[in-house]
């Protein structure tokens, strides 16, 4: 298929434009840009430097891809922001490069970023993603796949989030999040299993009822944390669910969420 670039828009030469894209009005394009085949780009939009786009994106009017990151330590160095495959970015998102740091941003395939979003330098986002409208996150932020955030949530620093969690709207999140979970309330706090996702994802009632008896133990024995750990390795199943839970504890730096008080 030919490449559509209006007249009006800006592309540089060095960019890489794969077959079948089209590009808006007013759209500017840096130097040292991938853009993969069949992605649409919308009016008013820029993708600087270092910016990596898959393959049937769809990046809306006035979203701002790959730009300097915010950070006071970066030097200038030639980072990337990863886009992966048929993912949404509507409008007027701002997505940063990376630091020296990790050198990238990236972000995963069949991903669905609403309008004003933010992603900052250095953060990690999964497949399947969805962020609701003006999800805004620091520098360093993981989030798993199949992660859902509602609107207005803030995202600290180096916090983590583990897949398939489903996260409230208007909300603070500063600590890390374990996955399959729903986490609301302020402070962020568990809210029980994420059922309805789960299900949705074909997870077998037995691989929920694992779950379920882990986030008992961590979240309604009285435990510490610690010591929850310690009673899951030892009482429950050793499943693929049960390892990644114990997994992300092990490896959370900021501490987890706790339950509702």
């Amino acid at each position: 298929m030919a490449v559509q670039i209006d007249k009006l828009a800006s592309v540089h030469l060095e960019a890489v434009i794969g077959d079948g894209v089209s590009i808006g009005p007013f759209t500017v394009i840096e130097q040292n840009v991938i853009i993969g085949e069949g992605t649409q780009i919308a009016s008013n939009a820029l993708l600087a430097k270092g910016t990596r786009v898959g393959k049937n994106c769809k990046i809306s009017h006035g979203a701002v891809l790959g730009t300097a990151p915010q950070d006071l330590k970066f030097g200038g160095e030639e980072t990337t922001l990863e886009v992966g495959d048929n993912t949404t970015i509507r409008e007027y998102a701002t997505l940063n490069r990376g630091t020296k740091a990790h050198m990238r941003t990236v972000v995963g395939s069949n991903c669905f970023l609403m309008a004003y979003i933010h992603i900052a330098h250095d953060c990690i986002i999964g497949n399947n993603v969805i962020l609701a409208n003006a999800v805004n996150m620091a520098g360093h932020v993981e989030i798993e796949e199949n992660v859902t955030i509602g609107g207005l949530t803030a995202i600290h620093q180096f916090v983590r989030i583990g897949r398939n969690a489903m996260v409230g709207g208007g909300l603070r999140a500063s600590k890390d999040i374990p996955p399959y979970i729903l986490a609301g309330n302020d402070p962020m706090s568990f809210e029980g299993t994420n059922i309805i996702g789960l299900k949705r994802k074909n997870f077998s009632p037995e691989a929920i009822a694992n779950i379920e008896k882990a986030y008992h133990i961590l979240y309604s024995s009285g435990l510490n944390v610690s010591q929850a750990v310690q009673k899951i390795k030892s009482e429950l199943q050793t499943t693929e669910e049960v390892n990644n839970l114990i997994e992300f504890i092990q490896k959370s730096k900021r501490g987890i969420i706790g339950r509702r008080k």
